[in-house]
């Protein structure tokens, strides 16, 4: 086995243990922060099945962006089903053999590449374009959309220019899941594609694309609007209020 695959083993299962720690961190914190205020975005909804619904719309729809901005959510709303069109396509290199659905989609995760890349650059144009975005915009916020769009249009390359061998490639991967380790093809789009990702990895925990979990801990969604009906206590003031009564 080659130095070049040892280094990607060890890469990939470094970048795993900080995705995942890091992400599940995250959300042991997100859990723990007290929310010592109602205060959902109104028109909110007042019962809790409600707020169930408003938080589907907002997972799939992305309701609250489409209000605020349409252009924003039109980039926005391409890159992410795009995005989930690609990773599903990624399945492939994960299961053997395939099941009917995996097959079918894809075509569709092939070409959704190009409008994974398309919805990138008209975020990242946004950032450029418009003044209040340009402003708030931060060194970090640029380097993050560089970092996806390379790995699409790596990703992409290897696809459409340069094809990269699959069986191969499908081997290593899930010898990496059953540690029977396969060596890794030596092609240089791929080793790009492949640090691209795990450096995406590494880096997610700490990122802003964190709001993948943080929408459903966000107050502003996840709160029942009813303030009127029913006294809102956190947690802390309601044992510091039980200690002094």
């Amino acid at each position: 086995m080659s130095s070049l695959t040892v280094f990607y083993i060890g890469l990939f299962y470094f970048a795993t243990i900080v995705l995942v720690g890091g992400v599940a961190f995250r959300i042991y914190e997100y859990w723990k922060t007290p929310a010592p205020l109602v205060i959902p975005t109104t028109p909110a909804p007042t019962t809790r099945i409600g707020v169930s619904f408003r938080m589907f719309r907002e997972v799939t729809l992305f309701e609250s962006l489409f209000k605020s901005n349409k252009w924003t959510w039109i980039f926005g709303y391409v890159f992410h089903v795009s995005l989930a069109l690609v990773l599903v396509r990624h399945v492939r290199y994960f299961v053997d053999p395939l099941c009917e659905p995996l097959v079918f989609i894809q075509p569709f995760g092939r070409y959704a590449s190009f409008f994974m890349v398309l919805g990138l650059a008209g975020l990242w144009a946004r950032r450029f374009l418009v003044d209040r975005v340009r402003y708030i915009s931060t060194p970090s916020d640029h380097l993050m959309l560089a970092l996806l769009i390379a790995i699409g249009l790596s990703g992409m390359e290897m696809s459409f220019v340069s094809h990269t061998d699959i069986v191969d490639l499908k081997g290593f991967v899930r010898g990496m899941m059953t540690f029977n380790f396969q060596p890794l093809p030596n092609d240089t789009s791929l080793l790009v594609h492949l640090f691209l990702v795990a450096l995406l990895m590494i880096i997610f925990p700490i990122s802003k694309l964190l709001h993948v979990p943080g929408v459903f801990f966000s107050p502003t969604r996840n709160m029942v609007d009813n303030p009127r009906d029913k006294r809102h206590i956190a947690p802390w003031a309601a044992a510091l209020e039980r200690k002094n009564g």
